[in-house]
């Protein structure tokens, strides 16, 4: 399968496990995961041939790493990025000095006047991978990337999470913690 359709795969697989179990009828459990083989039954109900293999090239091949699997491999779920009540089970982690976060320029005086809000999702979302920032970014616009001072938001009691494919969680980050970089 070419790198095309392995993304539309990936994105028909974000938006079930992310946001709408219920378009496929499939339910996730409170940790967001789902079996692999009710996910290939509930797809094929909805026409769409996915086998095993190819979810599995899918979660190989992703490069923001979006899906993992069950430590047995019978289940899967989206690591982040649910607008449905999800508990992952992250443990709080002390965040690098800097991460960042990437946005449309448009976006920029709502965020120094109210900071980075988590809106629909369960957190907000940064990293220490700048590209990987802009890159998200300019999907929404012109991108601009911000700094953000996480050690000093770990210090005044802000909490993050960390996930298993180094994307950094908190709640909210408030414009005293964000610059623009460079």
């Amino acid at each position: 399968m070419n790198a095309a359709q392995l993304k539309r795969v990936s994105k028909s697989m974000s938006y079930v496990l992310r946001h709408r179990p219920d378009t496929i009828g499939i339910t996730l459990d409170a940790q967001g995961w789902v079996t692999v083989d009710d996910l290939i039954r509930a797809f094929a109900r909805g026409g769409k041939s996915y086998t095993r293999q190819l979810i599995e090239q899918v979660v190989a091949k992703n490069d923001k790493r979006r899906f993992e699997f069950s430590d047995d491999g019978r289940s899967i779920r989206a690591r982040q990025g649910h607008s449905i009540e999800i508990d992952l089970g992250y443990e709080r982690a002390e965040p690098p000095g800097v991460l960042y976060h990437g946005t449309a320029t448009r976006n920029l005086d709502s965020i120094f006047d109210k900071g980075l809000n988590k809106g629909n999702r369960h957190h907000v979302h940064m990293s220490t991978d700048k590209q990987t920032m802009l890159d998200v970014a300019s999907r929404h616009g012109k991108p601009v990337l911000l700094a953000i001072d996480a050690r000093r938001m770990h210090d005044d009691a802000h909490v993050f999470y960390v996930t298993g494919n180094d994307v950094w969680l908190t709640d909210h980050v408030p414009p005293r913690y964000l610059t623009v970089s460079d």
